[in-house]
């Protein structure tokens, strides 16, 4: 059960770098700094509890571990009342989420200055996903998503909603977010 939460987790987070990142031709219209989120995920129905309750119940070394393996990433988990990100103006400009990723293939099909909608398949975790990221201005946007993932041959259904909000333009000591590395 707990490697199902870290992969709904690491669904959200990839959500999140994708409504912050994805781009057809345009850099997102969001600043770039510290970000806090917010993340929701409901799975086959059911509310998957957020991320600070899951780890909890995960043994402390591992959890250590994982922190610093997702503050490497640009991630700090350890953010009372939510997720927060870095995102440096380079990382927006990349596209680093259009096209090919590893085993994934995201298409955009349709992007305005406020929403931007997409479509992502995966083969390994076999998934598809299709949502939408709504900018409600420089320093705030949304994402709905809902994803199908095959999990130990049973099929799963996950919705995951995001609400981001800009803290400001530092920092700190976290490093501007990287997606995890293609195989």
């Amino acid at each position: 059960m707990h490697s199902h939460r870290f992969q709904s987790f690491a669904t959200a987070l990839f959500l999140a770098g994708l409504a912050a990142s994805a781009q057809a031709q345009n850099t997102p219209p969001i600043k770039p700094g510290l970000w806090q989120m917010q993340m929701a995920n409901e799975v086959d129905g059911q509310k998957a509890p957020d991320m600070a309750e899951a780890l909890k119940n995960v043994p402390p070394e591992m959890r250590k571990q994982m922190e610093a393996m997702m503050k490497q990433r640009g991630v700090d988990m350890g953010a009372g009342g939510g997720t927060r990100i870095c995102q440096n103006r380079e990382s927006l400009d990349q596209g680093r989420w259009k096209g090919e990723q590893g085993r994934c293939k995201t298409d955009m099909l349709s992007q305005s200055a406020s929403s931007w909608k997409w479509r992502s398949r995966c083969t390994e975790p076999e998934s598809e996903t299709e949502g939408e990221a709504v900018f409600t201005g420089p320093e705030s946007y949304t994402v709905n998503a809902r994803s199908t993932t095959r999990v130990a041959g049973q099929m799963r259904q996950t919705n995951t909603s995001i609400n981001a909000k800009w803290l400001g333009a530092d920092c700190g000591d976290l490093k501007p977010m990287k997606p995890p590395a293609s195989k």
